[in-house]
């Protein structure tokens, strides 16, 4: 286990964090704390702030500086990162990783996998793939069930088989946490299912998994507390029982939002 992973700091920190663009503040004042092994959903409508939080986690934006100098977000005790020693704790699949990664006409599903070891779009002349490596591929994929899409160009691949390659992506370097972004947009009914119960089963292996979304029908079973975003700022946040209820989900999106339970899953209804 990575030294860092055993102080016992946060996986993720945010302190007061504020992230400003044009003028108006994305994310206000934020503040949040997820410890290893809690698995968290962030639930929220669009324009609540979810993506940008996910691109501050990712680096992509960066919060308002505090006064007196003090960092506004850690994960697991550090404050700076280079994205090649952070993927190695963090896996993130975001839309825009989606994006990139499903544009690519010459890159087949093994190769994408193999990047996640570099950081990278793909392969390059300088990249030193090990025996190691080309097993750890093997076996990311065999765990997303994804072993049949080593050779199919990304290009070509489904909604579904994408994002099975690149959460297989995401693990090949066998991080403490996965971070997931709206992750059965786009799948049908069955494929949706199927990639929730794979998610189930990386949850059942220790690795934390952080779930942003705005469909509570993807809150696994294993996710016990939930976290509501609203305008940049924290709306509720606490165990998954208390905070999916029809009074917080219809505060939340600002219309009647009936929820109810179905089996191990919660399901919501605008009426």
């Amino acid at each position: 286990m990575n030294e860092i992973t055993k102080s016992g700091a946060p996986l993720l920190k945010i302190d007061e964090a504020t992230v400003s663009r044009n003028g108006r503040h994305i994310l206000d004042a934020l503040s949040l704390e997820i410890a290893e092994g809690e698995h968290t959903a962030i639930v929220g409508p669009n324009g609540s702030g979810k993506s940008t939080l996910i691109k501050l986690i990712t680096r992509q934006h960066y919060a308002l500086a505090h006064p007196d100098n003090r960092p506004s977000i850690s994960l697991f005790g550090q404050d700076r990162w280079n994205v090649f020693d952070l993927r190695a704790l963090l896996g993130i699949v975001s839309a825009d990783v989606h994006l990139a990664f499903t544009t690519d006409s010459e890159l087949i599903g093994y190769d994408a996998v193999i990047s996640g070891f570099f950081a990278s779009q793909g392969l390059a002349s300088h990249h030193t793939v090990t025996p190691d490596m080309h097993a750890a591929a093997r076996t990311a994929l065999r765990w997303v069930e994804g072993e049949h899409l080593a050779q199919k160009p990304m290009e070509q691949m489904s909604t579904g088989e994408a994002r099975r390659v690149l959460i297989a992506r995401a693990l090949v370097r066998d991080p403490r946490a996965l971070l997931m972004d709206e992750p059965t947009t786009g799948l049908d009914l069955v494929a949706s299912r199927r990639f929730l119960e794979t998610l189930r089963r990386i949850a059942a292996q220790g690795k934390t998994l952080i779930l942003v979304t705005h469909h509570i029908t993807e809150i696994l079973p294993e996710i016990q507390r939930v976290i509501l975003m609203q305008d940049g700022r924290i709306f509720r946040d606490g165990p998954k029982a208390e905070i999916l209820t029809t009074e917080n989900l219809s505060a939340l999106f600002g219309a009647r939002v009936e929820v109810r339970k179905n089996g191990e899953y919660y399901e919501a209804e605008a009426v």
